[in-house]
């Protein structure tokens, strides 16, 4: 009979990566809640964001979401009945569309953002020194770009050196 290793390592890893993530939600959702906003819902208008012309086809955004076609299409369906979000139709394909963000999605993104942007200083990015910083960066990229090669698909070659969201 063998004997597991309940100490491995990558166990450590994979526990605490778990445990940071949920902590990191659970600190995040007061403020997110406060601007009517899910993790998603987040999650997707800071993605509309930061692409280029503020809009993304929808099965980019599915993409770099790791949502289905049908998961995407309710997410921007709840935000385009908030006014946050707007479909366009793509001029050179009839089967595509865009999701774009609105200028009220980029008013209630800019409402959420300094205290979003100091909850992840507070608890995460700020804990850390500037090299720190970016060798975890590099790291996650490392590991994002094997577990989830479609995380930027769809941005510009400038745009994959910013970090991407969690998702």
């Amino acid at each position: 009979m063998s004997v597991m290793n309940f100490d491995d390592p990558r166990l450590t890893a994979m526990g605490l990566l778990a445990e940071v993530s949920a902590g990191l939600s659970a600190r995040f959702q007061p403020v997110l809640s406060e601007a009517r906003l899910s993790e998603i819902d987040f999650e997707t208008v800071i993605r509309l964001a930061r692409s280029p012309g503020r809009r993304l086809r929808m099965s980019d955004l599915a993409a770099q979401t790791g949502l289905s076609t049908s998961g995407v299409t309710r997410v921007v369906d709840r935000l385009e009945r908030e006014g946050l979000v707007a479909r366009q139709a793509c001029a050179s394909d009839r089967r595509a569309s865009y999701a774009v963000l609105t200028e009220a999605g980029r008013e209630r993104l800019e409402s959420v953002l300094p205290r979003h942007l100091q909850d992840v200083d507070d608890c995460f990015t700020g804990l850390l020194e500037a090299a720190e910083l970016e060798a975890f960066l590099g790291s996650l990229r490392k590991i994002r770009d094997v577990v989830r090669p479609c995380a930027t698909i769809g941005a510009e070659a400038s745009v994959p050196s910013q970090p991407s969201l969690p998702g």
